[in-house]
């Protein structure tokens, strides 16, 4: 990968952020609220721009990860008057629902704007199950020396006709090894490959999958499969973290490094299969804010539930240290997953 894949990547990312807040930011202008500054990253100022006749900056700041929107009145330790019909906490609890949600909304409606051009300009792949050629993923089979584009034979003397027969043979032996006849170049190979043991995250794998090949995609496919594509990842989201929840599977968490480099690896295949996969992130984005967790905007729509169930507005202050606190958390598991990506490369 290049310095141009990278730049690529973190690019997109940035998209990404400014879509969300772009989302906050429609909605509260949408309600009458003041937005005072509207940035792109965080830190020293590179640029910014004021309209006449607007109470907005927008500035472009030296980090380019995130960005955020300062709209008047959620700063509750900042002077506001309680007339001011611009401000956030005089909005009605309708607008400020609105506003808050629209950030991770647009993140998900934005997912199917990517995938829809992602798959026009790059298609689909398409698996080859019938040949049994596989493709060779890093894990045991890569270390027990087969090849992408190998064509699996038999498993333990047992011959394979198809994925379902593979997947019964591995998987029924995890952390055993496994003999497997492979047809390489008109050439026939013995491997000895050991999936995963148990408890292991890829429990009873040896990570490969049917090779694949490319298929166009027309306007009416690739917009079926641009709405269906965002809840099935959500989903299988949800999954994943029940299964780490039920003790099934180890936590894996990538960091800002972990992800920008798989961005960037995205970038360098093309730019079709680049906008599907940010659009996999767009709608992750959308989905992980929408959490319950201080600091997140799921965060802050739960405390404008509770006023919505009481009809009364909890303490804005005490709310605010419970975000505070709730972002020092994140931010310091951040900082260690960042860190964890640096040394393990």
């Amino acid at each position: 990968m290049t310095i141009a894949h990278f730049l690529i990547a973190i690019l997109g990312l940035a998209v990404l952020m400014v879509v969300h807040e772009g989302g906050h930011y429609v909605a509260a202008r949408h309600f009458g609220m003041r937005v005072m500054r509207f940035s792109i990253g965080f830190g020293p100022t590179i640029w910014k721009h004021k309209p006449k006749d607007s109470p907005t900056v927008y500035q472009v700041a030296l980090i380019p990860f995130l960005a955020y929107v300062q709209i008047a009145g959620m700063n509750p330790y900042e002077e506001s008057d309680p007339k001011d019909a611009a401000s956030y906490a005089n909005a009605s609890l309708w607008a400020r629902i609105v506003t808050i949600a629209a950030g991770p909304l647009t993140n998900y409606f934005f997912a199917s704007v990517l995938i829809f051009f992602g798959l026009l300009i790059g298609g689909k792949d398409v698996p080859d199950e019938a040949s049994m050629r596989v493709a060779v993923e890093p894990g045991p089979a890569q270390m027990a020396g087969m090849q992408t584009g190998d064509r699996v034979l038999e498993v333990n003397g047992k011959p394979i006709h198809n994925w379902v027969e593979l997947k019964a043979a591995v998987s029924a032996h995890p952390g055993e090894a496994i003999e497997i006849e492979i047809e390489r170049g008109g050439q026939t190979l013995h491997k000895t490959v050991t999936p995963a043991p148990k408890g292991e995250k890829d429990e009873g794998r040896i990570q490969v999958r049917p090779t694949t090949h490319v298929e166009p995609v027309g306007l009416v496919e690739a917009a079926k499969m641009s709405v269906i594509a965002p809840p099935l990842f959500v989903y299988e989201n949800v999954r994943a973290v029940g299964r780490v929840l039920t003790g099934k599977e180890k936590l894996v968490l990538n960091g800002p490094v972990g992800i920008v480099k798989e961005t960037a690896r995205q970038a360098k295949t093309g730019a079709g299969v680049l906008l599907q996969f940010l659009g996999m992130l767009s709608a992750y984005l959308g989905a992980f804010n929408l959490l319950p967790f201080p600091a997140l905007d799921g965060g802050r729509l739960l405390f404008l539930g509770a006023e919505a169930v009481s009809r009364r507005r909890p303490d804005a202050k005490i709310e605010a240290r419970v975000h505070a606190i709730g972002l020092v958390m994140l931010l310091t598991l951040i900082a260690f997953v960042t860190y964890a990506d640096v040394i393990s490369k």
